[in-house]
């Protein structure tokens, strides 16, 4: 579990965060939802540790992160994965290169108990025999199938998900939401996800904080997201000509 207390980020005089708590549970799909410009990419930053707030804590399984020395930042940091807005492939390495790099930076194993993680990771994520090919020669949905094999490639306990359909067609978010939900599950671990996206949110919103001027105005999940009553979170859920059908048949 990661638990988020009273965290407030500012840069410069504008304050773009302000009070936020919340607890993301093991083995769940946990997602930050919200408007462009409401905070929620800084608040995921806050809790990687790539932004420093002003207040508050965050706590992985109970161990203060911000707080944390050097060395146990380390190892918070190796029980990570990441994937990122932009996939964040190097162009200059072939599949297989990529999805190894983060053993080759931050384990002891030798190249065949590497090459082995890899190829377990890559079809884990329907992508069998793509090794060799370069990042240039696949497509949009695959370049993220890549990126989630890589943040999974290491023994990870926590998994950070940056608008992960970002710039994909519906039947490749679609796969792409599966598959982070069934690996939250097979391998139980907190699975943090910033979206926008509201078939993501009906689809794999087992817990879901709704960011709204930088503050958390609303938690709850797929089930309970629609009759929220609350103004600001149904302006946003209902701001599409679907969603407007959809709301007047409820």
């Amino acid at each position: 579990m990661i638990e988020v207390k009273n965290i407030s980020k500012s840069f410069g005089d504008t304050q773009i965060l302000f009070d936020i708590s919340g607890k993301f549970e093991r083995g769940k799909t946990n997602l930050i939802i919200g408007g462009s410009g409401t905070g929620k990419s800084v608040l995921l930053k806050c809790i990687v540790g790539l932004n420093i707030p002003e207040e508050g804590q965050v706590l992985y399984d109970g161990r203060k992160f911000l707080e944390a020395d050097k060395e146990e930042k380390a190892q918070m940091r190796r029980e990570i994965g990441m994937l990122f807005q932009g996939n964040a492939l190097f162009d200059s390495k072939n599949i297989e290169q990529n999805v190894m790099f983060p053993l080759d930076l931050l384990t002891d194993m030798n190249k065949s108990e590497r090459l082995d993680r890899v190829n377990h990771v890559l079809e884990r994520v329907g992508l069998e025999n793509v090794n060799k090919k370069m990042p240039s020669e696949i497509s949009g949905g695959m370049k993220k199938r890549v990126g989630l094999a890589r943040a999974i490639v290491n023994d990870i306990n926590y998994l950070f998900c940056d608008e992960p359909n970002s710039g994909l067609d519906p039947r490749s978010s679609l796969l792409i939401d599966e598959l982070i939900q069934e690996i939250t599950h097979e391998l139980n671990v907190t699975t943090i996800v910033v979206t926008h996206d509201m078939n993501s949110v009906m689809g794999i919103g087992e817990y879901i904080m709704y960011l709204s001027k930088g503050r958390n105005v609303w938690e709850g999940n797929s089930d309970t997201i629609l009759t929220s009553g609350q103004e600001d979170l149904e302006d946003f859920i209902f701001a599409s000509k679907f969603m407007k059908k959809l709301r007047k048949s409820l």
